[in-house]
């Protein structure tokens, strides 16, 4: 069989993308790191794909990364980590937003699929049928998302919730809100209900809605309606609109409802009370996709694979004992 990129880039102690650039734009590499690349080559018999190389030139030097919505304090690290991480292998970053909506997710992919040499997708609106065909235009990793035969990142909320519920079950509740703001081919609910319920905690689910501020603002009263001691919100915006109403409404967070977010923004540490949160890592989620869609453009024919994130919890002033 026939040496690949991987197993050199394995021999030599080196990224698939350095790699790349060493049969590629040698000028970008090290001189000690491009000959321990050559001689790793040739000790090998490896030979760069000539259909590959007749590409080269069209390359853009450019990654895309097309998010739901740029307004959510969830994502502008995940871009800037992905673009420091992206400089260090020969790249810029391009970012677009779909605003959560099919239509204006095409739109966007038409516009930057021919500017960039890879896409990752965060919580893609598409059908499955449209990312397969994509993915065999453009290399292609999916955020939030599976597909079969597309390389993935999926953020794992076990560990974070599994903690939630311990939390709340430690202070003495037993009636919870789950407030969903997804799509329901992407709603955290399964996992929410398996966690809470492993811990006896009764689950109430409100939604789905859409992920936004306003969605809390709706949702605090129907959860003081619902008489619950605790609520957790699909991310940190939805959960700051559920603080902000509960506030107007003279309810005390958390002498009578405790608060918790998902994603540990920045705003969840500015929030009054300060918001107890789920934290998934910006930082892991860009170099993680930053280096698996680098991997894919350098080697496109590699078999999919799926990089998982994790998550804890962040105990702050928005959770308590349960009232009585």
């Amino acid at each position: 069989m026939a040496v690949t990129i991987r197993e050199v880039a394995s021999a030599a102690g080196v990224s698939i993308s350095t790699v790349s650039r060493a049969f590629t734009a040698p000028d970008q590499v090290g001189e000690r790191t491009l000959q321990r690349i050559l001689e790793a080559a040739t000790r090998l018999g490896y030979s760069p794909n000539p259909a590959a190389r007749s590409l080269r030139g069209g390359r853009t030097g450019t990654l895309g990364l097309v998010i739901p919505d740029i307004a959510n304090p969830f994502f502008p690290p995940i871009f800037k980590a992905m673009q420091a991480r992206a400089r260090r292998q020969g790249y810029t970053v391009l970012v677009a937003d779909s605003d959560e909506r099919e239509a204006d997710e095409i739109e966007t992919i038409a516009a930057v699929v021919k500017k960039v040499d890879g896409l990752l997708l965060w919580a893609s609106t598409l059908p499955d049928d449209r990312l397969v065909e994509l993915s065999r235009q453009v290399p292609l990793v999916l955020g939030n998302r599976h597909v079969d035969g597309i390389s993935e990142v999926h953020v794992s909320l076990a560990a974070g919730l599994t903690q939630a519920a311990e939390h709340l079950r430690a202070y003495g509740h037993r009636r919870c809100v789950f407030v969903d703001g997804s799509r329901p081919e992407l709603s955290r609910g399964k996992s929410i209900r398996e966690s809470f319920a492993a811990h006896d905690l009764a689950l109430i689910e409100l939604g789905p809605y859409e992920p936004r501020f306003e969605t809390g603002v709706h949702a605090a009263t129907l959860v003081a309606a619902n008489e619950a001691t605790a609520v957790v919100a699909h991310n940190d915006l939805v959960a700051l609109g559920i603080l902000h109403q509960l506030a107007r409404l003279g309810i005390d967070v958390p002498g009578q409802v405790s608060v918790i977010g998902i994603d540990d923004t920045l705003l969840a540490t500015t929030a009054t009370p300060s918001l107890t949160t789920i934290r998934i890592s910006a930082e892991e989620i860009a170099t993680k996709a930053g280096d698996l869609l680098a991997e894919i453009v350098a080697d496109p024919d590699q078999p999919a694979r799926k990089v998982e994130i994790g998550s804890r919890l962040i105990p702050r002033a928005s959770t308590g004992p349960a009232a009585a």
